[in-house]
């Protein structure tokens, strides 16, 4: 009796372990389905069942997607919005970074190979506030310099969402009814645009980390685990670089992700060190500057992001300097502008002030710097820069980018007002305080501009 009971347990337990045998050989099966249409979290191409890289003839409807520089195409689209790690497989085809290429990337950033990216730099990256909400389509910014570069990034998403994009009605209220997969797009578009012009329309590199490091620590190079893992791609049409972003974009929007560093990178990169170093001049010979223990950008980084090339200084075209060297300024207009006001700055100096290249852009979108802080300021009518009678009356919206900011300020802009309204206005509402730091930068392009801030007073 007990043998018979002892081999009906023995099958049961053989019949148990056929189950869950039964059950992993189904997991695996869906497991490479999953893996094959790019739902996997580790298989970032797709791969037949000997793990050999599936031909263009055989991915999304054979549509011939451009090759990457190297081995490889680029991924198929996702099918679903699983989330997607910020590190990528080192099987996806770019080329790793060698330890010339990372002192090179070091000597140009720092103006050495031993100094490293601040914690604020480390932690920064792209991040939205709440879909379908007063500030949908603006990014949350940290502290520090990475600050500068996402609100020049800022500029361009503006453009992309007001001015670009295919929608019935482009006004303030469109901004905040956009989706979270109208926000990404709007990201990747907006870096894609940007690597593009820094590559002069010809070429654009995108930088990724991945799961292996490619360069060691040496006396004269420190590392700092993330780019010693840079695997470098180069795409050779706007689109397939704006696609890949976006089936990447996890490692730029990732908690994580140093997502601020991967694209400062992939901006250099794009512009080549040959480029960069035709574009600086005997002032700046690197383009981060170290400050209260972190690092700030240079103007040279703020002028690659907004019209391509790393021109130093803001006046239009080219300048003697005080020991007849020649200074590089901006030499084409851009389509997102900048302006800049400090209290110390004076009006007097002829390099400091801004140029009509930046002042007057092709959009009316500018990126400002106000006593070192960067913020930006937009107006929803495309006409406003091309027709002198849009600028008789007309609203501007402000963002700072500071946390306790719930909505942007839209702010009224008279440039025809008579003086003696304008003193009355502004005795009345600025009593014992003549202007803002806001109404100063604006003045600096509508210099008679009389201001109303419609009861919301800008903050910093």
């Amino acid at each position: 009796m007990d043998t018979e009971v002892s081999g009906q347990e023995q099958s049961s337990q053989e019949l148990d372990l056929e189950e869950i045998t039964r059950k992993i050989s189904f997991l695996d099966k869906w497991r490479q389905i999953f893996s094959y249409h790019r739902l996997g979290t580790n298989n970032t191409n797709p791969q037949n069942p000997e793990g050999s890289h599936v031909s263009a003839d055989e991915t999304e409807a054979g549509t011939g997607i451009p090759q990457l520089k190297g081995q490889g195409h680029l991924p198929s689209s996702s099918l679903c919005s699983i989330p997607k790690p910020s590190i990528i497989s080192s099987k996806l085809g770019g080329s790793p970074i060698s330890l010339a290429m990372a002192a090179k990337l070091r000597q140009v950033l720092f103006g050495n190979t031993v100094r490293v990216f601040s914690y604020n730099w480390r932690k920064a990256y792209f991040r939205f506030h709440d879909p379908f909400s007063d500030l949908a389509f603006a990014l949350e910014v940290g502290k520090g310099g990475a600050r500068s570069i996402q609100m020049a990034v800022q500029g361009s998403i503006i453009k992309y969402l007001l001015f670009t994009r295919k929608v019935k009605d482009c006004n303030f209220r469109s901004l905040c009814e956009i989706s979270k997969q109208e926000q990404e797009q709007a990201l990747a578009t907006a870096l894609a645009g940007i690597l593009w012009a820094a590559g002069a329309a010809e070429k654009a590199t995108i930088c990724l980390v991945t799961e292996d490091t490619y360069v060691a620590s040496t006396p004269d190079y420190s590392v700092d685990d993330v780019t010693e893992r840079l695997q470098l791609f180069e795409f050779l049409e706007k689109e397939a670089t704006e696609k890949f972003i976006y089936d990447h974009l996890q490692c730029f929007k990732g908690e994580e992700s140093h997502g601020v560093i991967l694209f400062l990178y992939s901006l250099i990169f794009s512009r080549t060190f040959e480029r960069l170093q035709k574009d600086l001049d005997v002032t700046t010979t690197h383009l981060l500057h170290p400050n209260a223990g972190g690092f700030l950008c240079g103007q040279a980084v703020l002028n690659m992001i907004l019209t391509g090339r790393a021109s130093p200084h803001v006046f239009n075209g080219c300048e003697k300097g005080r020991s007849q060297e020649t200074l590089h300024g901006v030499l084409t207009r851009s389509d997102v502008g900048y302006l800049q006001w400090g209290k110390d700055t004076s009006e007097d100096d002829r390099l400091s002030q801004v140029g009509s290249m930046l002042k007057t852009p092709k959009l009316p979108i500018w990126l400002c710097n106000i006593n070192g802080n960067y913020s930006i300021l937009f107006c929803t009518n495309r006409q406003l820069l091309s027709d002198w009678k849009m600028e008789r009356l007309f609203d501007l919206y402000f963002y700072s980018g500071q946390p306790s900011q719930r909505k942007p300020v839209h702010l009224t802009i008279d440039t025809h007002a008579h003086h003696w309204e304008r003193d009355q206005q502004e005795d009345k509402h600025r009593a014992g305080r003549r202007f803002s730091p806001v109404e100063m930068v604006i003045r600096t392009k509508w210099r008679e501009a009389t201001i109303n801030c419609n009861g919301t007073a800008p903050s910093f």
